[in-house]
């Protein structure tokens, strides 16, 4: 009514007089969060899109952060159109456009970024993954398909099956590599993608996905692979990537990285590429081993993790994740997938009477 020509705004003077004429009564605070968008605006107009995602609550902490700290307006224009930016705030607009799919979002985070707590927790997974690899190479002298060495097999950061009581081995795995190409892939893969997440959706969130994943890896390769060790912290970075591929595709239309779909596509083809590998390593070897070859199951539950869980947790940036009830359900049910897996750890191998190579 308010709208006749269907612009998807209206006067902000026509918002009010139909706020405090109406029969039900709004939330005060969503109230005010509407009218610090409306004062950011110089047209004097609300836009129906951003009423709508502000009744359905999204970014309530941070407009209530903004107006408890006095910061109520929000620069509209658009961030590719700024000029005379710094190296480091070209990487966070790089970044706002890299990874959140809403123009409302892109422009909070862009003008609200602090570099404080820095992106810390996916710089420090790699650097000692880098530090653990190049001591074992100088060790054994030897940079790909380490573990044909039986002394690498012998480090207690390895996940082996005859080792399960050991509870660390189901994280530390993530340390130890088979080799330089695998070290790499890793490495590239969660500085590229990791870093950025980290960025926008802070340590805690993006800490939990990727240990999720590296305890989903070895958890899933006990049940299914249960006579596999497990090297690499794959079961992460699939978690990592699949969590940031789904974001995109159910927000193609709205994420603004260039070149979405090639980009998609070379992903998902060094993804498969490296899965291939691994099965190769598996069930044909190049060279006679003492034992079985690392699994590769790790990756597949950590791209399950990242589908799941992941993506709740990057669609809902500025959004406390405790209030939605899809939260929950992934929470409990990766809580349940946990302690079907001890059980199985504790009870199962001797019931079906596996035979476990023996440890190195």
């Amino acid at each position: 009514m308010l709208d006749p020509e269907n612009t998807g705004f209206i006067p902000v003077e026509n918002f009010t007089s139909l706020v405090e004429h109406h029969e039900l009564q709004l939330d005060p605070s969503k109230l005010d969060m509407l009218l610090a968008l409306v004062q950011s605006n110089e047209e004097g107009q609300v836009c129906y899109q951003e009423l709508i995602e502000l009744m359905s609550s999204k970014r309530s902490s941070s407009f209530r952060r903004a107006i408890a700290n006095g910061r109520r307006t929000l620069q509209r224009e658009i961030l590719l159109d700024e000029t005379g930016l710094g190296l480091y705030k070209r990487f966070v607009r790089y970044v706002a456009y890299e990874i959140l799919p809403c123009e409302t979002d892109r422009r909070w985070y862009f003008h609200q970024n602090r570099l404080c707590p820095p992106p810390v927790f996916i710089a420090i997974v790699t650097i000692v993954q880098i530090i653990v690899f190049m001591c074992y190479g100088i060790m054994l002298n030897k940079w790909v398909l380490q573990t044909y060495q039986p002394d690498f097999m012998k480090s207690p950061l390895v996940y082996h099956p005859g080792h399960r009581a050991q509870v660390w081995r189901f994280f530390s795995y993530m340390f130890m590599h088979v080799g330089l190409e695998q070290l790499g892939f890793n490495a590239l893969l969660q500085l590229m993608i990791g870093v950025p997440l980290e960025m926008v959706h802070g340590i805690l969130r993006i800490s939990l996905l990727y240990m999720a994943g590296v305890l989903a890896g070895s958890l899933t390769v006990s049940i299914t692979d249960m006579r596999a060790p497990v090297v690499g912290g794959s079961g992460g970075v699939y978690a990592l990537c699949s969590a940031h591929l789904a974001n995109v595709v159910m927000n193609w239309a709205g994420m603004r990285c260039p070149y979405k779909l090639l980009r998609m596509i070379l992903a998902l083809v060094c993804m498969s590429s490296e899965v291939g590998r691994a099965v190769w390593l598996r069930f044909s070897p190049p060279l006679p081993s003492s034992g079985p070859q690392p699994s590769f199951m790790a990756h597949l539950s950590g791209a399950v993790v990242g589908i799941s869980m992941g993506l709740l947790i990057l669609r809902s940036y500025e959004e406390s994740l405790q209030k939605q009830c899809s939260w929950w359900v992934i929470v409990f049910s990766f809580i349940t997938f946990l302690l079907f897996a001890i059980f199985w750890n504790i009870f199962a191998y001797e019931l079906l009477g596996v035979q476990i190579p023996p440890p190195p």
